[in-house]
């Protein structure tokens, strides 16, 4: 049966990083574009009518967060994921990237050790280089196809004097949903050596069947300082507005935070970010249960076709996010020549492992948020291109 996340919208010439992206990413204009994480679909139709509305007003000027956002965002939160939060810890921020910086710079000293765990999205790994801090790297162990905290190399980096860890929860690119046993472990270990965690859970309403997201605050309640990142961008496609907000407990960190952001003047909404924000939260559900039906079948489509038609790509089953991270090491490219094949050969605009640390080396992530029938012209590519490839002399 069509749905409505089967249409195919044009986004070719709105300025659309994604798709008007492609020749300076990519090196040529006509790949199908299964890179940046976000959605080919349309937004809550509640989100577009408070955008109409809001824009209907000619004036567009400075404009700050009504009460009933917040209440919104502490809903939302007390809804899908029985989180309660306070409304004093609620700060708005201009997107969830800037937050990754402001706080490493509100929290951390030059030269400090903040910690990541690659392989992860990309800004994480830049962050501390770009604040002036010292990046450590606490990979993820690969283990029978899943992977795993390395909880023993965390102790070590707490020995050696780091005090902010940044968490990808759920874990971009490999779709990870961390159970409660495993943060419960990961917050002991931060409780021994007085760590802070940013959390970032921007794809925390992005999770399969049978798979719950644990907010990490929510179990660390008092014992351990958690500052979670949290946004309707990925959830209801909208990262373009910019808007997202952290909670954060304790009022010295706030207050640090607000000073880092204050340093550029930085404001963190505007007329339009304001009302998607809100009307997302109070009305989307509905829109965001359909959207993990149509990403459960097509993810059911791309596991049995992979399957049955590419062997030498290994699919890591996620438990949540809408991307997809394969295992393409079998192939026996390098990573230079693993992104030839995908963009020369098979005509597919994908995000290189690589770039997610050197843990992602032989690995490409694919996003599935799109009309099924996108990404069945995807897996078709990829088999027309192997099948080039085997004809060669």
């Amino acid at each position: 049966m069509t749905t409505k996340y089967d249409q195919i919208i044009q986004r070719n010439s709105t300025f659309s990083f994604k798709y008007d992206a492609r020749e300076n990413i990519f090196g040529k204009s006509d790949v199908l574009p299964l890179w940046v994480a976000d959605m080919d679909f349309a937004a809550p139709e509640a989100v577009r009518q408070a955008l109409l509305e809001r824009a209907a007003h000619p004036i567009y000027g400075y404009t700050m967060a009504p009460e009933s956002l917040y209440e919104s965002l502490i809903d939302w939160l007390r809804m899908r994921h029985a989180w309660e939060v306070q409304r004093e810890s609620i700060m708005l921020c201009p997107g969830v990237v800037p937050s990754l910086h402001a706080t490493i710079l509100a929290l951390t000293q030059a030269n400090d050790a903040v910690i990541v765990q690659p392989p992860v999205y990309a800004p994480f790994l830049s962050a501390p280089k770009v604040t002036g801090r010292r990046l450590v790297l606490n990979p993820l162990k690969f283990e029978h196809g899943q992977y795993r905290f390395d909880l023993e190399r965390l102790d070590r980096c707490g020995e050696e004097g780091a005090r902010l860890l940044i968490l990808c929860s759920p874990h971009n690119p490999v779709g990870r949903v961390w159970t409660e046993q495993e943060l419960q472990a990961l917050l002991e270990v931060c409780q021994r050596h007085s760590m802070t965690v940013l959390s970032d859970e921007i794809h925390a309403d992005l999770t399969f069947p049978g798979i719950r997201h644990t907010p990490l605050a929510q179990l660390a309640q008092d014992k351990v300082n958690v500052i979670s990142a949290v946004a309707p961008s990925k959830t209801f496609n909208i990262p373009g507005l910019g808007l997202s907000a952290m909670i954060v407990p304790r009022e010295s960190d706030r207050v640090a935070i607000a000073q880092a952001f204050d340093l550029l003047h930085v404001i963190p909404g505007n007329p339009f970010s304001i009302v998607a924000f809100e009307a997302a939260y109070r009305e989307g559900a509905v829109w965001l249960d359909e959207l993990l039906s149509y990403l459960v079948a097509t993810l059911d489509f791309v596991r049995e076709y992979i399957q049955q038609h590419l062997p030498k790509i290994k699919l890591i089953e996620p438990e949540g996010t809408y991307l997809l991270w394969l295992d393409c090491r079998e192939m026996g490219l390098s990573d230079t020549q693993l992104k030839h094949f995908f963009v020369h050969e098979a005509g597919l605009g994908l995000s290189p492992g690589i770039m997610f640390g050197e843990q992602g080396s032989g690995f490409m992530r694919v996003n599935i948020a799109v009309p099924r029938s996108v990404i069945a012209q995807a897996l078709e590519n990829i088999v027309a291109a192997e099948g080039a490839r085997q004809d060669l002399p």
